[in-house]
């Protein structure tokens, strides 16, 4: 198994499965400049860095990463990725703070037994939704608390399709992470109104039809309803 696109220009290039058994997936858009969704825990650079040129593409034109939330899993490939490529990283402010101080217990680094070096974020996102621009391409970073207080996802539009970047739907929801339940319901409500055609999701794959993503979103909102 290896890196595969998943919608033009819009890769997953790292999982459990393709890079290392901690990692998140972690996803790649190819605009001429790169943007990393998220990057592992920090053990597979050098596997991500191979998958990227597997598929053609130069790992130094990763400009940027998003970091969808603070977590090792996430977040912890960000410091080496930076310092190797001068990639911008970008997340929300309520996340970064535990990123930047090296909070072994908001990141869960402690859970992981994986180093968590201090890492600084270029830009720290505030409002509710806030759009960056790689080229022409738009790329809107939603911030949906509940998971953790600055979880973000992230959409774009491509060849008429809406490509949701929803990682971590599913939780887990526990009180060191500063997770609510009440402000991830409402996080989840926002998910579905965006109508998306392609859900690429934290850990449990990909999603596609537009009632497929509705379906995986649902069936969560059932399980920690109220």
């Amino acid at each position: 198994m290896g890196p595969r696109e998943i919608i033009r220009d819009v890769f997953l290039i790292g999982d459990c499965e393709l890079t290392d058994p901690m990692d998140c997936s972690v996803y790649l858009i190819n605009l001429g400049d790169m943007v990393l969704i998220d990057t592992g825990a920090g053990t597979s650079v050098e596997r991500l860095i191979f998958n990227i040129r597997r598929l053609g593409l130069k790992p130094e034109n990763i400009t940027t990463i998003i970091l969808t939330h603070c977590h090792i899993d996430h977040i912890g490939g960000a410091y080496e990725l930076k310092k190797r490529f001068g990639s911008k990283i970008i997340m929300h402010s309520l996340d970064a703070k535990p990123v930047e101080h090296g909070d072994r217990t908001m990141t869960g680094a402690y859970l992981y037994g994986v180093p968590l070096i201090p890492t600084s974020v270029d830009l720290k996102l505030e409002k509710e939704e806030e759009s960056l621009f790689i080229g022409e391409q738009e790329i809107r970073c939603l911030h949906t608390p509940g998971h953790t207080p600055g979880s973000l996802s992230v959409y774009l539009d491509r060849d008429e399709k809406r490509v949701l970047f929803g990682q971590d739907i599913h939780g887990p929801f526990l009180p060191q992470f500063g997770s609510d339940i009440k402000k991830w319901r409402a996080s989840m409500e926002k998910l579905l109104q965006l109508k998306a055609d392609i859900l690429c999701e934290g850990h449990f794959g990909i999603f596609q039809p537009s009632d497929k993503v509705n379906e995986y979103i649902e069936n969560y909102l059932e399980e920690y309803g109220d």
